[in-house]
């Protein structure tokens, strides 16, 4: 698939079918993120595979009863380490969260692209999720995604133009 269709059709997949994703996609899709760029290439991220339907199960309720999170068959846990991100940028605040929001997207786009779907999971309770997946404490959490083939077809939601979001040389009222 082409790199601007994968990002036209991505969608977040909230329905799986049980088939199991094939290790050759899955590895590839998680090469995919550890590409992604990060500040001063401090590359903060650690990715937890979970395939174990238990596990999942118990992710579940930790992630505020989403209950297709489960029925992906695999999940992907998306950890940072504060340490290791750039620690000046724009001055003020560490690159984690950008580092892995890159990292989340690109692996997000390779799924796509190898048929998958995926879906961005930010209402998590940390600490039930650090519990579940034994991550250290001075370790954040900061993404989930379900990955699996989607049950349906895409509903391609709509976006605002550019010329809604897009100002040129400075900042202009609209």
């Amino acid at each position: 698939m082409e790199i601007y269709e994968a990002i036209r059709m991505r969608t977040s997949t909230r329905e799986f079918l049980q088939d199991p994703v094939e290790e050759g996609k899955l590895l590839r899709i998680l090469d995919a993120a550890r590409l992604a760029p990060s500040g001063k290439n401090g590359q903060p991220w650690t990715f937890i595979v979970v395939r174990d339907p238990r596990t999942r199960k118990l992710l579940v309720s930790a992630c505020k009863n989403q209950q297709f999170l489960g029925e992906a068959p695999v999940v992907v846990a998306v950890c940072g380490r504060e340490e290791d991100a750039y620690k000046k940028m724009g001055g003020y605040w560490n690159s984690m969260p950008v580092d892995i929001g890159i990292a989340v997207e690109h692996l997000m786009l390779a799924a796509q692209a190898e048929g998958l779907g995926t879906c961005w999971i930010g209402a998590f309770i940390e600490e039930e999720v650090r519990n579940i997946l034994s991550v250290p404490k001075e370790v954040k959490i900061v993404a989930l995604t379900p990955v699996g083939y989607p049950a349906h077809e895409p509903v391609i939601r709509p976006r605002k133009h550019l010329d809604e979001i897009v100002m040129y040389e400075r900042w202009q009222e609209k």
